[in-house]
């Protein structure tokens, strides 16, 4: 059974179009500066080609890293920044006030980057960017319980306001249920085993409370936490995240006029497994052979590949921010 069966996510279709109530000065007073560093930028903003006066979507606008050096890049660049996370939204504000109306941003999904860009008046752009995955902001929140460092309650959702918790899938979903959704979502060869041993100590209400379970079922494997890839899976699947970049990519590709790019930095392999086959697939166009049955319907191709590999991190951004260390970025153009 699908675990993403057992979750409600999604936003209501009024709040998708109301911009933020907060002024800059409300966020100035009430919100935290971001932490979080943005990867890959300069190889972003060399393959976005920013041009003057043109517009650009930031999907995951987080801290506002990569929407702050659009903006900059060139003159009257105009830009919509979306973030499933309000909290994330009331950073990128600060960071982004000097650019005034030059920038909206608007607390959503980007599984609804269509509907959220036409009602913003941005159809048709020249970029859009896709930086996916966890912020060193919200890993760092002791509230959210991303991190088993920071411990907190059990919650991983990226608006906090709506949908199932991590908590809610750890103490109701069965152990067979549970070990599908920690080996599907993070790949995780124990998932069987954590799976028993989270039944076995419910209920868990805490996200060290989790690890400690993690750790003790199944020991340290070197370096790495043990929990690290059940922490990712049950993330990935309280936001569906895999759900919502299926859904996004094709919306994408819409928005973007003919010439405009879209740039996607991945974190592991099954987001960069989807916007690879994604882009593989959208750049292929069927050639008639003798042997097409009558009424075929041709397809033309819709991207061209930018980057036929992804593009990584060098060893000196590693060095200096060692969350680049997985990240793949793909581009594509729109033809």
């Amino acid at each position: 059974m699908d675990p993403a069966g057992y979750l409600t996510f999604g936003l209501s279709f009024a709040s998708l179009f109301t911009l933020p109530t907060y002024s800059y000065a409300s966020a100035l007073s009430g919100a935290a500066t971001t932490q979080h560093v943005p990867v890959l930028l300069n190889e972003t903003l060399d393959n976005l080609n920013i041009k003057p006066g043109g517009r650009y979507i930031d999907g995951t606008v987080g801290g506002g890293g990569h929407s702050e050096a659009i903006l900059a890049s060139a003159p009257d660049v105009e830009l919509l920044g979306l973030d499933a996370d309000p909290a994330a939204i009331e950073r990128a504000a600060i960071r982004l006030r000097s650019f005034g109306a030059r920038v909206k941003l608007v607390n959503a999904n980007f599984s609804q980057l269509g509907e959220v860009a036409c009602a913003q008046h941005f159809d048709q752009v020249d970029g859009l960017v896709l930086d996916l995955g966890l912020s060193s902001d919200q890993l760092g929140d002791a509230d959210r319980g991303f991190g088993f460092i920071t411990g907190g309650p059990l919650d991983m959702r990226f608006d906090p306001t709506r949908g199932s918790s991590a908590a809610d899938l750890i103490n109701t979903l069965d152990a067979d249920e549970l070990a599908e959704l920690i080996y599907q979502y993070g790949e995780e060869p124990a998932s069987r085993k954590i799976a028993r041993a989270i039944v076995a100590a419910r209920p868990i209400h805490s996200a060290d409370q989790l690890a400690a379970v993690i750790e003790q079922a199944i020991g340290r494997r070197g370096r790495i936490h043990p929990a690290t890839l059940t922490f990712q899976a049950l993330r990935i699947a309280v936001n569906d995240e895999l759900g919502a970049l299926m859904s996004a990519l094709p919306q994408a590709t819409e928005l973007l006029h003919s010439g405009g790019r879209m740039a996607i930095i991945s974190f592991h392999s099954l987001e960069d497994r989807i916007v690879k086959e994604y882009f593989r697939a959208a750049a292929q166009e069927h050639v008639a052979q003798p042997d097409d049955p009558p009424g075929l319907v041709y397809r033309s191709a819709t991207l061209r590949l930018i980057t036929r590999k992804p593009i990584v991190a060098s060893e000196a951004e590693v060095l200096s921010n060692p969350r680049a260390r997985s990240a793949k970025l793909r581009i594509a153009e729109k033809i």
